[in-house]
C-alpha cells in the first residue's frame, strides 16, 4: 500500500487478486489519502471501461511508463494520446459509413415496405369509410321508409295537383273526391321521387270543379324555394298558346296547344276551350301561358286529338281563396319562369306538380 502505482493497485483491485490485507490497508489509505484516493477512482473506473477490450494492454503499459517517468504527488488529470483519439476518429468513422451504407442499401426496401403500408392503409380506409356511407345510406332508407306513409289500398282515381305555395297546400280538379257512391276515404300525392303524402281537403267549389287540399306532414315543402309561377288575375285571349305538366301515367307528361275559345263547356264563362291533347289522369293539371303564369285549372279530358278539352279559369280559383276564410294561402308574388326557355320552365314546376291520388273503400 505504500506503492505510488496506483494503476497497478487498481487493477489488482478490480481482478479480485488483492490479498485481504492489501485491501484492508487500501480502506485505510483511501480514507487517508484524498490525492491518492481520487487518483485510485480515476483508475479504478477507466481499467473498468476499457474491461475485455485488446486496447487495455496497450493503455495500461502507456501509464506504467508514466508513473515511471514521474512521481504521484497531485491529483492529475490523465491525458489520452494522440493516436488513441485518431483510433477513435477512425473507428467512429467506419461505423458512421457502415451505418450509412446499411441505411442507403435498406432504405428502396423501407420506402418500398412504407408506400405498401401506405396503400394497405388507403385501402381500408376505404372500406371503412364504404362501410360507413353503407351504414349510413342504410340509416337514412330506414327513415325514409319510416316516413313515406304508403296507402295499402287500391287507388280508385288518379289526378293531378299543383303548388299554390310551398307550405303544402296545392289545387286539382273536384271531381276526382266525388262520384254516384259518395265522398273519397283518403287522399295522397306522390311527388317525383315516388314518395306519397297523405293530404287533406281545406276548400273546393265544385260549380267549378275546383278543390283546394293541404298536406298533413308537419313543415312540408314541395321544393327548396318558393314556388316559380304566379296565377293570373284576368282571362288570357282567344289563339293564345298555351301548355300543360300532368300525370296521364306515372311520369310527368308536357302537351301544349291554344286556347281555341275563351268560354268553356255549354259556353261556360269561367272556363276555356282548349285545342289541347289531355288523358285522364290529367284533370287538375296546371294550364300556363308562354311567360309562366298559370290561367287556369283543366277539368274535362275529353279523347286525346279532341277539342272538348276544358280548363277553368284562374279568376274562379282566386275568388275561390278570396272567399270565406281562406286569405291565409299566401300565394307566390315573383315570377321566376318568364325569362326561361320552355325547357327550363317544366323542368323549374317539376317539383311543384305531382300525381294526386284518391283512395274509396
Amino acid at each position: 500500500m505504500t506503492s505510488n502505482n496506483t494503476w497497478e493497485i487498481a487493477e489488482a483491485y478490480v481482478a479480485g487478486t488483492l490479498p485481504e490485507a492489501d485491501v484492508n490497508a487500501l480502506h485505510t489509505r483511501l480514507g487517508n489519502d484524498a490525492d491518492f484516493a481520487n487518483e485510485f477512482h480515476e483508475s479504478v473506473n477507466l481499467i473498468k471501461s476499457f474491461e475485455g477490450s485488446g486496447k487495455q494492454k496497450r493503455f495500461r503499459t502507456m501509464l506504467r511508463d508514466i508513473h515511471a517517468k514521474q512521481a504521484i504527488k497531485t491529483v492529475r488529470r490523465i491525458v489520452l494520446p494522440e493516436h488513441f483519439w485518431r483510433t477513435a476518429a477512425v473507428a467512429a468513422g467506419v461505423a458512421i459509413l457502415t451505418s450509412l451504407t446499411t441505411y442507403s442499401l435498406l432504405n428502396p426496401a423501407l420506402k418500398k415496405n412504407d408506400s405498401q403500408y401506405n396503400t394497405i392503409r388507403r385501402e381500408v380506409d376505404n372500406i371503412k369509410m364504404s362501410q360507413n356511407q353503407l351504414k349510413n345510406s342504410q340509416s337514412q332508407l330506414e327513415k325514409d321508409l319510416k316516413k313515406i306513409n304508403t296507402p295499402t289500398a287500391q287507388v280508385k282515381y288518379t289526378a293531378t295537383g299543383f303548388a299554390l305555395n310551398n307550405d303544402g297546400y296545392f289545387v286539382t280538379a273536384y271531381h276526382v273526391f266525388h262520384d254516384d257512391k259518395g265522398d273519397c276515404d283518403s287522399v295522397y300525392i306522390q311527388n317525383k321521387s315516388g314518395q306519397y303524402y297523405k293530404a287533406y281537403m281545406v276548400c273546393n267549389d265544385p260549380a267549378a270543379d275546383i278543390a283546394v287540399l293541404k298536406v298533413e306532414k308537419k313543415n312540408f315543402h314541395f321544393g327548396k324555394g318558393d314556388v316559380p309561377y304566379t296565377f293570373s288575375t284576368s282571362k288570357a285571349g282567344i289563339a293564345a298558346h298555351i301548355y300543360t305538366l300532368g300525370f296521364p301515367k306515372d311520369q310527368m307528361v308536357y302537351d301544349e296547344g291554344y286556347i281555341s275559345s275563351q268560354n268553356g263547356f255549354q259556353d261556360n264563362d269561367q272556363q276555356y276551350t282548349l285545342e289541347l291533347p289531355a288523358g285522364h289522369g290529367q284533370s287538375g293539371s296546371p294550364v300556363m301561358d308562354s311567360r309562366g303564369n298559370v290561367i287556369g285549372i283543366l277539368t274535362a279530358i275529353g279523347s286525346r286529338g279532341e277539342a272538348n278539352t276544358y280548363a277553368v279559369s284562374s279568376e274562379a280559383l282566386l275568388a275561390l281563396l278570396h272567399n270565406g276564410n281562406n286569405n291565409n294561402i299566401r300565394l307566390p308574388k315573383s315570377n321566376k319562369l318568364s325569362r326561361l326557355s320552355r325547357e327550363d320552365q317544366a323542368d323549374k314546376m317539376e317539383a311543384y306538380t305531382f300525381s294526386v291520388k284518391v283512395y274509396k273503400k
